[in-house]
């Protein structure tokens, strides 16, 4: 939902920008614009020396201009921030048990476990998925189901099975799992 919306937003800021953009440049090269636009001929300015200096003697003016310029400063860096951010886990830390420590990468563990759910029975193919933090990992399972197989139990097993053998492996005792499931696609059989 919100990789939907931040495209959206993406997609429509852009437009608008390139919408603005190319009309103003349009308009300076000598394209007549509508009777309402905004700048009429390639000699008109984007602010004219009246529009500049309207609110120069009002105190809280220029205060409020560079608030809410930080504002919007800060918002587009926590949205950068926020669509850089990794959501796949790529290591995971590993206790020995004589006091030092490893690193397991995500990677491995993925396949390890997508190689140890699709020997489960009823369990076409599966792709595994790890999210979260080093701390508190999350496995995505995603599953295609056999035509005959029992989705329960083929639920019941992936949990049970492939994510305490997560969890033994890794000594991740909080590690959680999502487990989602379609069917292969096969063809109607006819009926006479």
């Amino acid at each position: 939902m919100l990789r939907t919306l931040n495209r959206v937003l993406l997609a429509l800021a852009g437009l608008v920008l390139i919408a603005l953009g190319g009309s103003v440049l349009a308009v300076g090269y000598g394209v007549n614009p509508p009777h309402w636009w905004v700048h009429q001929s390639e000699h008109d300015v984007l602010l004219t020396a009246g529009e500049r200096t309207r609110w120069r003697e009002e105190g809280w003016w220029w205060p409020v201009v560079i608030a809410a310029l930080a504002v919007l400063l800060l918002l587009a860096l926590w949205w950068l921030a926020a669509g850089l951010r990794r959501r796949h886990l790529s290591a995971l830390p590993l206790d020995t048990g004589n006091g030092d420590s490893a690193n397991l990468r995500g990677s491995a563990l993925e396949q390890a476990l997508a190689a140890h759910t699709e020997r489960l029975d009823g369990v076409e193919r599966a792709r595994v998925r790890l999210r979260g933090r080093p701390g508190s990992p999350v496995a995505h399972l995603h599953l295609t189901l056999a035509p005959d197989a029992a989705p329960l139990l083929v639920q019941h097993h992936a949990v049970t099975e492939t994510l305490r053998a997560a969890k033994e492996a890794t000594g991740q005792g909080n590690m959680r799992a999502e487990v989602r499931m379609n069917g292969v696609p096969h063809g109607a059989e006819r009926v006479q």
